[in-house]
């Protein structure tokens, strides 16, 4: 499996995305530059997480009409696997890749701390080798996360089990209080139409080995892992 992590001017995760994928996985990887026409032949395309262009005009807005994300639209557009953690997912967003809106948090404070998720759907690459009510310790780092969605997009993406991941206590329980946000129905990760294309604002990058205090992000890459060895993706 070959992984492409896309660095945007202002990115501060992409060398966390490459050792995850590199060092911790085994993959083949590759940073590719924003200005790059290519992919170099990615199984696996991943916008990671920082402060693209500066977050001018709206988290993500520049990033998201970049040269490079004409072959990332292309890539996710064939059915490749294509993931967004943080400004990666508000990326994705601005590109039309993934629906609805991340606005500042309701706190109006940036958060930067662990969270706990629960399992959603195991209907996806990305979490395939988890199971529905499985809880993961990872950790946020961002100011605006706060997911938001029409009632009808709401209601399209409960019905057709693209909420993948909801922000939840120890225990497993979806409540307010374990909301660090203020996002809709405590959503911290969507899907596309095609279930192919992931966007989460937790970082499993960054939780991917204990001496980093959680190993539970790893098991989304080794979803990924399964995925890409069963049907190729």
């Amino acid at each position: 499996m070959k992984a492409a992590v896309v660095i945007f001017p202002g990115s501060n995760c992409d060398h966390d995305a490459l050792h995850t994928c590199e060092q911790v996985m085994g993959w083949s990887t590759v940073p590719v530059w924003h200005e790059s026409a290519s992919l170099s032949g990615a199984d696996l395309v991943i916008l990671p997480g920082g402060f693209s262009y500066g977050d001018y005009l709206r988290c993500g807005a520049i990033a998201g009409r970049s040269p490079i994300m004409t072959a990332v639209k292309a890539h996710a557009e064939k059915g490749g696997l294509t993931m967004g953690i943080c400004n990666g997912f508000q990326i994705l967003i601005e590109a039309g890749l993934l629906p609805g809106a991340l606005l500042r948090n309701s706190c109006m404070e940036f958060r930067c701390q662990y969270v706990h998720l629960r399992v959603e759907t195991a209907d996806s690459g990305f979490t395939r080798s988890l199971q529905l009510g499985d809880v993961l310790k990872l950790p946020i780092a961002h100011g605006d996360g706060n997911y938001f969605a029409t009632e009808d997009l709401l209601q399209e993406l409960n019905a057709e089990d693209r909420i993948p991941f909801r922000y939840c206590t120890e225990r497993g329980g979806v409540l307010p209080e374990a909301n660090p946000n203020g996002s809709l129905e405590n959503i911290a990760g969507v899907l596309n139409k095609g279930r192919n294309v992931l966007g989460m604002m937790p970082h499993p990058e960054r939780a991917s080995e204990a001496i980093l205090g959680s190993a539970d992000g790893r098991r989304i890459f080794e979803s990924l892992a399964g995925a890409f060895a069963e049907v190729g993706w």
